[in-house]
Parts: C-alpha cells; structure tokens; sequence
C-alpha cells in the first residue's frame, strides 16, 4: 500500500517523490533481510525448504520449542514469506513464495566464498546490547577446534 501511495505522490511532484520511492524500497529491503537475519525464523525456512509441516514437525526439526515456533511463524506469516493451510484441527505451514528457495541457495552460495569472512565479522554485531555491553563475533576456531584466546 506504502507504494501505490508513494507512485500516487510522484505524478503530482516528481523530484521529491522518487527518493521517497527509493527510500521505500530500501527500507523493505532492509526489514526483509532483519525477518530473515532472525536465527530461529531463519531455521524455520530452512525446515520447510522439504516441504509443508505442521507445528509440532517445525518444533521437532528446529529444536525451538512450541510457543517460540509459533510466534516466529505468525511473524513469518504476517510478512507473507510463510503460508498456512488448515486441515482439520492442524495447519499445515510452507514457503509462501518459490522464490525463497533461490534467496536461501544464493545465501548458501556467498556463504561458501565468505564465510569466514562472514563469521568474524564485528560490525554487524555492534549496538547489539547484551548485559549493556555490546557484542561482537567470536574467532573462528583453529583446526583443533579451539577458539583462539
């Protein structure tokens, strides 16, 4: 709706309005890469990459427990990355959008470049507060598994 909004105010004042279109854009951009930066919502998609489950299915395979899934896929469900489908006293749960496949395989993919760029990154973490303390990325662990002090 934001949109048609934003597409309504460009025909009357052009110049303004196409950076708000942008802006609009980019913030949408940004809330769906926050939905999907979630562990637990992230873990969710990847259950149902294999196909529809009900709740207790995305509860056994995520490890989250039951009222924890549930909030994360009203969330999911809300944004429209996840659908529902009743079935007597179950609601079957999948993958709203096909596309979503190609979003997680192309994650994948960077991920097998950078990774350990990825992990060890400390900006992202910043202003993230824990106990009042900002967090940051952990080393990688060395061969022996041990992170290094």
């Amino acid at each position: 709706m934001g949109y048609h909004i934003a597409k309504w105010l460009c025909d009357d004042a052009r110049g303004v309005v196409v950076a708000v279109i942008q802006d609009l854009s980019l913030t949408l951009k940004a809330k769906l890469f926050r939905g999907l930066a979630d562990p637990s919502r992230l873990a969710i998609l990847e259950a149902l990459r294999g196909g529809e489950k009900t709740v207790g299915e995305l509860v056994e395979a995520t490890g989250l427990s039951q009222p924890n899934a549930s909030g994360h896929l009203a969330c999911l469900r809300e944004c429209g990355l996840v659908s529902g489908r009743q079935v007597g006293r179950y609601v079957f749960y999948a993958v709203a959008d096909a596309r979503m496949e190609e979003v997680l395989r192309g994650a994948e993919g960077i991920l097998a470049d950078v990774a350990a760029q990825v992990y060890a990154c400390t900006r992202q973490d910043r202003g993230v507060a824990v106990g009042g303390r900002a967090t940051h990325a952990s080393p990688l662990p060395d061969a022996s598994g041990s992170a290094p002090a």
